[in-house]
């Protein structure tokens, strides 16, 4: 089976998976994590999903093509440490809508700017104490 996939490090890849599976109605497509290192997810999207776009900071374009190789691990149907389906695979031809993907990202990034933004002012303005 041959794929793209975007790969996001940390809480923010499963706070993504989890806005993508509330937007889809539980149904995102597949999507790995792994519990160990950098704590990535993996979307993966139909192949050339992810060209042609600039995916945020912090999102790694996963893809093949002419002298490029991505290898992306995939676990069991069951999972298998340190790998696990966030949301397991419903089909051969089931992926992540790409573009769902890369606006839910856009989206996600826009509401963690707000909230800095928010908490800077707030803490300008002696609202939150750093003790």
């Amino acid at each position: 089976m041959l794929f793209d996939a975007v790969r996001v490090d940390g809480d923010t890849g499963r706070d993504l998976a989890d806005l993508l599976g509330t937007l889809t109605g539980g149904d995102p497509g597949p999507i790995i994590t792994q519990a160990n290192g950098r704590r990535p997810t993996y979307f993966l999207i139909p192949v050339g999903g992810a060209a042609y776009r600039v995916w945020p900071t912090g999102f790694t374009r996963l893809t093949s093509g002419a002298f490029r190789t991505s290898y992306v691990p995939v676990p069991e149907a069951d999972g298998c440490w340190p790998l696990g389906w966030r949301w397991p695979p419903r089909g051969e031809d089931r992926f992540v809508h790409a573009l769902l993907l890369y606006r839910a990202a856009g989206l996600y990034q826009a509401s963690c700017e707000i909230s800095s933004e928010t908490t800077a002012q707030a803490s300008a303005a002696g609202s939150i104490s750093g003790k």
